[in-house]
């Protein structure tokens, strides 16, 4: 077995910051106590200030493309100058850069891909040949992007896989005064509260909520809606405030924007929904179960995995809003089943989706590697 002063590059050339870039910092966060990591990113990102935070080693360079030989060269130079044995990336698109690095590297590492996104079409052709038979893992994320990797990539070039869901951290204790407080803020102190938390551009489905409290004001049902995140899409961003006017929803739906507070977000509301139409994971609900909050997602990729219909949350129709209205009205009615399927849910995400436990999980592989 390897010692466990094994050196592992992290690596993300993302320029956005969501679930995946943040996931990057906690691995070379979690790592280090069994590990010397460093870190490498794109150059003015928004990964500087989160790496900054948790006083982490990281080196930046300046990221052109997928294919840049130059980018490529100067990545080996960093994995030879610190004798990285394993080159751990995250965003597909530094598969190319990573493997050439590889390539003009001495010391030849190994690389372990963590499987974020889905995979749709078969690598069969010289170009994924070359990338696929030079990583020696891939890390899926749920047991649906493994059945894929195994559809899509010929057996004879595709790396090891295994499966490792990502965890959350125990929710954070917050007191029921600030909670309170926070109602009081947003004036939601007697209504039924429903949030949605991630990145808003058109995949995560923000749209859906407008169109489904249209149909639950329609009905005169005393609900507050929150939209919370960060806009990746501007012009999206614009398309649904015009829609929340056009439907006279300014005083039903909040865009509450970017807040480290999400922890109490969560615990404000009495659902927390996953509207994306096909989330390869979804941490967001994994974090609300967690925080003992109900969740309803759509009934398509990594959900799936996460939520047991009618026992650890709400599953709706993919893209359908009328499906989703409905599902927000039984909770609405029924307390005694949103109590009991956030309960359901905190148990389930503990046991299974737990940051410790995924991350004892991931070490131990490296480790073995």
């Amino acid at each position: 077995m390897m010692s466990p002063n094994k050196t592992i590059l992290e690596v993300c050339f993302s320029p956005d910051l969501g679930g995946l870039e943040l996931y990057m910092v906690e691995c070379a966060n979690e790592l280090k106590e069994k590990f010397s990591v460093l870190s490498i990113i794109a150059q003015n990102t928004k990964l500087d200030s989160f790496l900054n935070s948790k006083q982490l080693p990281y080196l930046t360079l300046k990221r052109k493309s997928s294919f840049s030989l130059i980018q490529a060269w100067k990545l080996a130079k960093i994995i030879d100058e610190n004798s990285i044995d394993i080159v751990h990336i995250h965003w597909t698109k530094d598969i190319p850069i990573t493997v050439l690095a590889k390539l003009f590297s001495k010391k030849k590492p190994k690389i372990v891909q963590t499987r974020h996104m889905t995979m749709t079409r078969f690598k069969n052709d010289f170009y994924h040949n070359f990338l696929y038979k030079n990583i020696d893992t891939i890390l899926c994320v749920t047991q649906a992007v493994e059945n894929q990797i195994k559809k899509f990539i010929p057996q004879k070039i595709r790396p090891k896989t295994k499966l490792l869901y990502l965890g959350a951290k125990d929710a954070q204790e917050i007191k029921q005064e600030e909670i309170e407080q926070l109602k009081q803020d947003f004036k939601c102190n007697g209504s039924f509260n429903v949030g949605l938390i991630g990145r808003i551009n058109e995949f995560k489905g923000q749209h859906l909520l407008i169109e489904a409290m249209k149909h639950l004001m329609y009905k005169g049902l005393n609900i507050k809606a929150f939209i919370v995140g960060h806009a990746m899409d501007e012009g999206y961003l614009a398309k649904l405030k015009e829609e929340v006017a056009r439907k006279n929803l300014e005083n039903t739906i909040v865009f509450v924007g970017f807040t480290k507070e999400v922890g109490k977000f969560m615990k404000m509301c009495d659902v927390i929904l996953m509207t994306s139409k096909n989330e390869t994971f979804g941490l967001v609900t994994v974090e609300a179960m967690k925080n003992g909050v109900a969740v309803i997602g759509s009934n398509q990729g990594g959900t799936l995995e996460i939520i047991d219909d009618q026992k650890t949350g709400l599953l709706f129709e993919s893209g359908n809003a009328q499906d989703l209205a409905l599902k927000i009205e039984m909770l609405y009615y029924d307390e005694n089943l949103k109590n009991k399927l956030s309960h359901a849910g905190k148990v389930k995400a503990n046991v299974m989706f737990d940051n410790s436990l995924q991350f004892a999980k991931l070490t131990n592989i490296f480790k073995s590697m």
